[in-house]
């Protein structure tokens, strides 16, 4: 029963790990365009748009590659354990 507890557990890091590394950018992004925005009081909401689904692809782009490696990791490792949690 731990095996499968550690397994969710680097489950749920990899996944947060994973989440963040592409989310926090985009929200930065839009954190700074909605202060451009409310400092000018220009209400357009393809100005906030554009720039962090610019900003999120970009980062898919730069951290793409390490991205696929953490998963293939950490997949390749639970396919090390399954004799082990099989029993």
């Amino acid at each position: 029963m731990g095996d499968l507890s550690a397994i969710f557990q680097q489950a749920t890091q990899v996944i947060l790990a994973m989440m963040l590394i592409v989310l926090l950018p985009g929200l930065l992004a839009g954190l700074l365009v909605s202060i451009f925005q409310a400092a000018t009081q220009i209400n357009e909401q393809t100005l906030s748009f554009i720039p962090k689904l610019v900003v999120t692809i970009v980062t898919l782009m730069v951290t793409g590659s390490w991205l696929l490696s953490l998963l293939m990791d950490f997949t390749r490792r639970l396919f090390d354990t399954i004799p082990f949690v099989i029993g």
